[in-house]
């Protein structure tokens, strides 16, 4: 049973977010669930949000079927991050120029699938 879960507009910049979610692809979802409980990186939380909602939607995906759902089977089987919009805002400087401030952000895909035997 595959289910997937997209965070759009986090606001945080890929590159650092890709460092987090290289580490749970291809975990199962517990240790998944640990990994980002116990990252010191602040994109662990967005990424452990997403995750969760993935494995919800597996679980009502599986609800809906008429299907029995047991959720320590269930694996991270793609991760990735892309870039998102970017917010740009002017920052005043020396000599009466302006610098532009760029709020770089994401979008978290998180797809979570049942092992094959």
């Amino acid at each position: 049973m595959e289910a997937r879960a997209i965070a759009r507009h986090v606001g945080m910049s890929a590159r650092k977010m890709r460092l987090v979610i290289d580490q749970i692809r291809g975990h199962d979802v517990n240790d998944a669930y640990a990994i980002l409980r116990f990252s010191k990186k602040a994109a662990a939380r967005p990424i452990d949000k997403a995750l969760r909602s993935a494995v919800a939607n597996a679980v009502y995906k599986a609800d809906e079927a008429g299907e029995v759902l047991d959720v320590d089977e269930l694996f991270v089987r793609e991760a990735y991050v892309n870039e998102g919009r970017t917010l740009r805002r002017y920052r005043a400087r020396a000599y009466g120029r302006a610098t532009t401030i760029r709020r770089r952000m994401s979008h978290v895909t998180v797809v979570v699938d049942t092992k094959e035997e």
